[in-house]
């Protein structure tokens, strides 16, 4: 492993996925740890993507005290169909939630009749519960959730927002295998917003494979700003960035 920093934000190079995944479930455990020394529970937002595969499976070998975290997911498609193993509850429910007993899961509901109820609900939810952790991955075109660059707010009032895709990142979905095509992409999704995910204690962002070097690229080196998202990581007093040597190979 070598180590780069960039204003606040720690960058960790490793050699390929297995050893990223191990090392940031191990710094997960770590915080939560730590975290439940002096909480009653620990309230954590995960990531839902292929990026995050090694990530989630070194997570069950784990001894994590399950019982008392509150989990969420950052974003979710409008429209989906409830089942489809792309809807990124279900991606989490299947590689990690099915597994372990959590206090309680929460699940954005992208099937809602109104979008808005269901921002509020959730943002209610995320208001009750401050977040303590967030595992994150960082998208092609910089997103962190689906806070495409054309409607990333760094200041945004919002908890949970309606947004639309922008084709980088309908594009990734296709790239990552998620979907057979571009015309099988929803269009629309739900999102946790930028301060949201900010106000976190800790992030930990896990972002292997050479689809994302540009995007780190631009995280590590370009003006923090909503045209590159994933800047904002080096504005945080407790963010890692795991990366392996396919994502770091334009540093």
């Amino acid at each position: 492993m070598r180590e780069i920093k960039k204003d606040k934000l720690t960058a960790k190079i490793y050699s390929g996925r297995p050893e990223l995944g191990a090392a940031a479930a191990e710094e997960l455990t770590a915080r939560i740890a730590e975290l439940l020394k002096t909480k009653e529970y620990v309230n954590i937002i995960f990531a839902s993507a292929p990026s995050q595969n090694e990530f989630l499976a070194e997570l069950l070998k784990k001894d994590i005290e399950w019982g008392r975290i509150n989990a969420f997911h950052m974003d979710e498609y409008i429209g989906l169909d409830p089942d489809a193993p792309q809807g990124f509850g279900n991606f989490l429910k299947d590689r990690l939630f099915s597994f372990v007993s959590c206090r309680t899961v929460n699940y954005l509901n992208g099937n809602e009749a109104d979008p808005q109820d269901e921002c509020k609900r959730y943002s209610d939810l995320l208001i009750k519960y401050p977040t303590d952790i967030v595992c994150l991955g960082i998208g092609e075109n910089t997103h962190l959730a689906f806070n495409d660059p054309h409607v990333a707010d760094f200041n945004d009032p919002l908890i949970v927002k309606v947004v639309d895709l922008d084709q980088a990142c309908r594009v990734q979905q296709v790239n990552d295998g998620c979907f057979a095509g571009i015309d099988q992409v929803p269009t629309h999704a739900l999102t946790i917003t930028m301060p949201a995910l900010f106000k976190s204690t800790y992030a930990i962002a896990i972002v292997p494979g050479k689809f994302k070097a540009d995007a780190i690229y631009h995280t590590i080196n370009s003006e923090i700003s909503e045209n590159y998202p994933s800047t904002i990581l080096r504005r945080h007093d407790h963010a890692i960035l795991f990366i392996d040597e396919d994502s770091a190979s334009k540093l």
